[in-house]
């Protein structure tokens, strides 16, 4: 009898911390979900701005047409992506062609000097502090979580309850990880 009770205590303490552990993985999981969500709200008010931009730099970039049509197809191609990954790949060309906008501005005085232009570049320079920030806390999300799937031992039930490890939101190119020359 001392026996079967003892067995019975076990089995309950074993119950409870599953239940323990998949109630904390799952709430680890929504905050991660959460801060993904973050991203993709702040990088819709981006692409909200984008048109603005192009409206305003049209008139001054008559000849950098293709320019211009490249931003608006990566931006609308950003909109109808189904998948977070797809948007973050996306946002990264985006972000690239919008800074060549601002590059190709310094060949343009009166554009430079456009106050609707300046207005828009704070706008975005701001969005983009909030992406930086955004990211920042997802991958901080991401740290939390996998420790929570690749700990013991949480890691001997993770996966078989349905969690595995995410990625970390890393830079792709290996030339934005190196240190600046300056030469003067």
């Amino acid at each position: 009898m001392i026996i079967l009770i003892g067995v019975f205590g076990v089995l309950i303490i074993l119950a409870i911390y599953l239940i323990v552990l998949y109630n904390g993985l799952v709430s680890k999981r929504n905050v991660l979900e959460e801060a993904l969500s973050g991203i993709d709200v702040i990088l819709k008010k981006r692409f909200d701005l984008i048109p603005n931009l192009i409206e305003t730099v049209k008139g001054y970039l008559n000849h950098e047409r293709e320019t211009l049509e490249s931003i608006v197809n990566i931006r609308n191609q950003a909109l109808n992506a189904g998948s977070a990954d797809e948007k973050l790949q996306l946002d990264k060309k985006l972000g690239n062609a919008v800074g060549t906008i601002f590059a190709l501005a310094e060949n343009y005085p009166d554009l430079k000097a456009n106050t609707n232009f300046l207005s828009l570049q704070s706008e975005l320079s701001e969005i983009e502090t909030e992406i930086e920030r955004s990211k920042r806390y997802y991958n901080g999300t991401v740290r939390d979580y996998n420790i929570g799937v690749e700990s013991f031992p949480g890691n001997l039930f993770a996966k078989s309850l349905g969690f595995s490890k995410r990625n970390f939101l890393e830079l792709e190119d290996a030339a934005q990880r190196e240190t600046p020359k300056v030469q003067f």
